[in-house]
């Protein structure tokens, strides 16, 4: 396929998942506030749990929620579901147009684990379907029924996975097929349990019997999940640019402070929106925030230490270095890349001449030697001493 057409097959892909992505976390967050805010009233109908007012674009906004349902089916009931299904289809499309289509560049690095574009494709799909699988399980089996355990079990089975990834595949791909993982969960979610749970209420309303409470239960349960998953996968679909988070060793736990600042910073949220406050509830910030600075402190020390390591050494010129980067970087990074999965040099950045790479010696430092994003898979075989050199070069012309 042509790489111009991939070009824009891949745009308007991650165009359309992140549009789909606001609108579906949009609606996820506005619903669970919703729910969050409704207060009692004892002058609603019969069988209305709560209500709340709302003012937005110069309107005021009613909205009253059943416990069950209604005891009439109204003549127009809006969904929300599409959102959710096109937000994970455009995803999983973009996942292959960027990571299956060019496996051997994205998604495999033989340093992790030496596997085939096929095996590795079959690693990513089953993993997914697997993830929904096993979570699903525990949801429906006895300990879905207690909130604390199975968010403890969901959490522990995410570091799992976590883990597998990063010990599977490439840096960059391990932390975007984590945030794959959970936002599989979330549209199975959706699609398995919310909506058709929703169909059977109207089914019985329309056949005149009284709906399961039970449906609605199962249904919040679901959404309630996803309303804390979102924070992470977010992050991690952006994580791919930024190494600090998945090259510098023990990315799996870096994964898991970031889910817990993110159900920190969730948590807060819902509970404001629920009307509770108190010491208790402001320090989930202050947790979010000390979580925060140790991912941060840790990241640093382990980028000290690899640059400790780099600096030990005589002073090395600009003109030992230059052979090495454009052995080693020019594949990709040239004005004429000779890459295949490159037409023009990634970022506008080309290591040509001697000006050019000494112009780019503080990002060298940082993707090629400390974090070692660079090259992509190691494709040219960069090695250790190599990257030493250009590191004793890079910390003292940055």
């Amino acid at each position: 396929m042509a790489p111009v057409l991939v070009d824009w097959i891949s745009l308007f892909l991650r165009w359309a998942h992140v549009m789909l992505g606001i609108a579906w976390i949009g609606t996820s967050f506005f619903f669970v506030w919703l729910d969050m805010s409704l207060r009692a009233n004892p002058k609603a109908p019969p069988g209305v749990g709560g209500e709340s007012w709302m003012v937005h674009g110069g309107g005021f906004y009613h909205a009253q929620k059943y416990l069950v349902a209604p005891e009439a089916l109204p003549r127009e009931l809006h969904w929300f579901k599409y959102e959710a299904y096109f937000t994970w289809v455009s995803g999983f499309l973009l996942l292959a147009v960027v990571y299956y289509l060019d496996a051997d560049a994205f998604l495999i690095d033989p340093q992790v684990l030496p596997l085939t574009p096929f095996q590795a494709i079959v690693t990513s799909v089953g993993s997914l379907a697997g993830g929904w699988l096993l979570y699903d399980a525990l949801c429906k089996s006895p300990l879905g029924r207690y909130t604390g355990p199975l968010a403890l079990t969901v959490f522990a089975m995410t570091i799992a996975a976590a883990y597998l990834f990063t010990h599977v595949f490439s840096g960059r791909a391990a932390f975007v097929h984590i945030g794959a993982f959970l936002g599989t969960i979330m549209s199975a979610n959706v699609f398995f349990v919310i909506i058709p749970n929703q169909k059977k209420v109207v089914a019985d309303l329309l056949a005149g019997r009284q709906p399961d409470p039970a449906l609605g239960q199962q249904a919040r349960q679901r959404s309630l999940h996803n309303n804390y998953l979102t924070l992470p996968v977010v992050l991690m679909m952006i994580s791919n640019h930024y190494p600090v988070l998945f090259n510098l060793g023990y990315g799996w736990l870096f994964v898991l402070g970031i889910i817990l600042l993110s159900v920190c910073i969730r948590h807060y949220a819902n509970l404001k929106d629920a009307g509770r406050s108190g010491n208790r509830i402001d320090w989930l910030l202050v947790y979010a925030v000390g979580i925060a600075v140790v991912l941060v402190i840790a990241s640093i020390d382990l980028s000290n230490q690899n640059q400790g390591v780099v600096v030990a050494g005589p002073p090395v010129e600009l003109a030992q270095v230059v052979p090495i980067i454009q052995t080693r970087c020019t594949a990709c990074h040239s004005s004429t890349p000779s890459d295949a999965h490159f037409k023009a040099p990634p970022k506008g950045i080309a290591f040509d001449t001697p000006e050019q790479i000494a112009q780019q010696a503080a990002q060298i430092l940082r993707v090629a030697v400390l974090t070692k994003a660079m090259p992509l898979g190691n494709r040219t075989g960069m090695l250790d001493d190599e990257r030493a050199l250009v590191g004793r070069w890079a910390v003292n012309a940055k």
